[in-house]
Formats: structure tokens, sequence, C-alpha cells
């Protein structure tokens, strides 16, 4: 059975049939939020960063939220292979204990131990993130408003149940309750337009790296958010899925004059040059590309837009996911499912994360003999 689906926006696609799908034309990937089943885009994202575009020399912008954002991370390190393989071991290994009458630890618990893992991971080398000569790193967080703007026990559920409201309504409105605020690398400027959200751009710096990462993997209630992190205004800042689930965001607009070329100068632009390449890839774990967090019920709202012209997106097959230890990707739910016994969670996570080398081997097969029937629209 094909593990790989291969899907694409029409301006992509047709830049494929022209070109091919070549590692020198990528100058964005996205990864998304969805906690433990980014484990199973590990083998990819090794193939991806340690090979196929190690070999290319321009700027590539790299736009994560949550377990999005520590991948991309990891993928700034000076040996991103053997990094990605210790995230996945750490990821998998991970277990905090319950109380006794609890399925889950306390969220200060678990924020502390977070917290923790981030500084073993990146102590010392933060500054290869911060200065890779070629990756431009976007963390995507939450920053609560009103009476989001401080965690608390009776104001943050609240606040969370007018956000849900003024989502379903209409997207743009939750901006009244949360904003995305991105930590960009090197004073990069944004890879995509922000008129569709209330969006702030802030430095990433030595400073801020850590509580910038943490608060965009802080799931609400679960973790506690981080609050004010330096050189960013004062406010709780939670899971930037929250406001940017899968990364649907405007690559594709003219309003940001596409990417920047190797050969300029960071923030200048080339509209011909990128209209040639400039292509979004995005290994993702399934086919939508889901706005928000609280999107995730609201189907209308998971379709391709006009954002993802430019994208490229490589999702498991849905029918070889159901071959994988019980019938399903690894998911925040087995913490609960195997809270009494994390060698059974570790066991089955293993065992997801092992078939899942066969995406990484079925994109290197299709890059060496492309067949353009294979892509469909995405």
């Amino acid at each position: 059975m094909k593990a790989l689906r291969l899907y694409a926006g029409p301006t992509a696609r047709q830049h494929m049939a022209d070109h091919g799908l070549r590692p020198q034309d990528v100058r964005v990937v996205p990864a998304a939020a969805g906690g433990p089943k980014g484990l199973v885009l590990g083998p990819l994202d090794r193939f991806i960063f340690g090979d196929w575009l190690a070999g290319t020399s321009q700027p590539v912008h790299l736009v994560g939220a949550s377990i999005g954002a520590w991948r991309m991370a990891t993928a700034c390190l000076d040996d991103p292979v053997a990094a990605f393989q210790k995230l996945e071991d750490d990821y998998i290994q991970q277990h905090i204990a319950a109380p006794p009458g609890r399925k889950l630890p306390p969220a200060h618990i678990v924020s502390e131990q977070f917290g923790q893992s981030l500084k073993d991971f990146y102590g010392g080398r933060i500054k290869q993130v911060l200065q890779h000569p070629r990756y431009r790193l976007h963390i995507v967080t939450s920053r609560g408003r009103h009476l989001l703007r401080r965690e608390h026990g009776v104001g943050t559920p609240l606040g969370y149940l007018g956000a849900f409201l003024t989502n379903t309504l209409h997207r743009k409105a939750m901006g009244a309750w949360l904003e995305r605020v991105v930590f960009s690398s090197q004073d990069a400027a944004l890879p995509f337009a922000t008129s569709d959200y209330r969006t702030r751009q802030l430095p990433l710096t030595e400073a801020n790296f850590n509580p910038a990462l943490q608060a965009s993997c802080s799931i609400p209630f679960m973790l506690k958010a981080v609050h004010n992190i330096p050189g960013a205004p004062p406010g709780a800042y939670w899971d930037g899925g929250i406001t940017d689930y899968h990364l649907h965001l405007n690559y594709a607009s003219e309003l940001i004059a596409q990417i920047p070329c190797g050969e300029r100068a960071e923030g200048q632009f080339d509209a011909q040059a990128s209209a040639q390449g400039g292509l979004v890839l995005y290994p993702h774990f399934q086919k939508a590309v889901v706005p928000g967090w609280l999107d995730k019920g609201l189907k209308w709202r998971h379709g391709a837009t006009h954002f993802l012209d430019n994208m490229v997106l490589l999702a498991p097959d849905p029918q070889w996911i159901k071959t994988l230890p019980n019938g399903k990707l690894p998911d925040r739910n087995d913490f609960q499912r195997y809270s009494r016994d994390p060698q059974g969670r570790m066991k089955v996570w293993s065992a997801a994360v092992a078939a899942s080398r066969q995406l990484a081997d079925e994109l290197q097969d299709w890059l060496s003999r492309p067949d353009m029937g294979r892509v469909e629209a995405l």
C-alpha cells in the first residue's frame, strides 16, 4: 500500500509540470500544530533538511506553531538529522506521572518539565538556530487580549468561550480575544500577508527564544500560559495553533511582493524570480489545512483557498493510517489512554514512527521518477 499522497495548489502544480519539484524552488516550509501527530513526519524532516534542501543556497522561511515550531527550530541546528532523531526520541519517551485520582498531571507541572526539556534540548545551541546562514525561523504564538491578557481561573475559560463564539461567526473577529504574534529570526520579513487576521511580528532573540518556543507549545488548560516574554508586549502567550492550527496563511498574496531571493539583501523582493519558483513545501499529517484550533469542528473552513495556490503538500494516505497501531496517528488522547501504561504508549508511538519511514522512502522514489498523475489537487 502506498503511504504518501502529494497535493498541490494550481500555481504549484503548473510549476511542477513545467520544472518538476526542485529543492532550489522552495522558499517556505510550514509546520503545523498537532502534538504527537507530528511524530510521523520525522523521517520526512530528516530527508528534507538533512539531504534534499541541504545542497541548495536560497533562503528558506520556516514557519511553525506548537510542535511545528519545535520541529522547525530543530531544522536550524548544525546537524539536523541527529537533532530530529533526538526530538523524536525525547518526545516519545516523555512521561509525567499523574497524581492519584487523576488521569493527567496538573498544568503547572507539565509546563515546568517541558520548559526544562527545551532548555536541555537547545542548551548552548540557540545561536545555531538564530544565525543559520539560510533558514529564517518564524515561531507563531497566540497572545491573549482583554479577559485573556492574564491567565486566570475564571477569566481564562470565559475568554476562550468568547473566542469560540466570535470565531464561529467570523474567524477574523476572534482577533478581539487573541492575536497572532510571530517571533522571527534575523529580522526576516514574514513570508505571508497578514490582512487575514490581527498580527504582530517581533524579533526572535537569545533572551526570548525559550519562552517564545514554550509559549507556542502551551496548549490552554494543559500547560500554563507564558507571561511577559522578553522584548514582547506584556500578557499571556499560548499555543500558536489556537490562531493558526495548520498555518493556513496567505503565502500566495501579491501584497508581500513575493519571497526574498538569495542574491538580494534580506527584505528586498523580486516578484519575477519568485513567480518562477517560490514554492511552499508542506509536510503535513493530513490533506486539510485547518486555519485555527477552534475551526476543527467547522468543516466549511477546511478546504483549500487561494492562500495555498503555490503550496505542495505531502501527507500520509488515510487508508495507510488505518494500518498503524490503533488505526490512527499518535495523538494527545494517548497520554490519557495510556496514563497507567506509559511503556505501552511509547511502544505504539515508536511503531508508528518506524512505519512512517515509508513516507520518506516514497518521496525519494517520486523525486527520482516524477509522476504528475500522482499529484492531486489541494
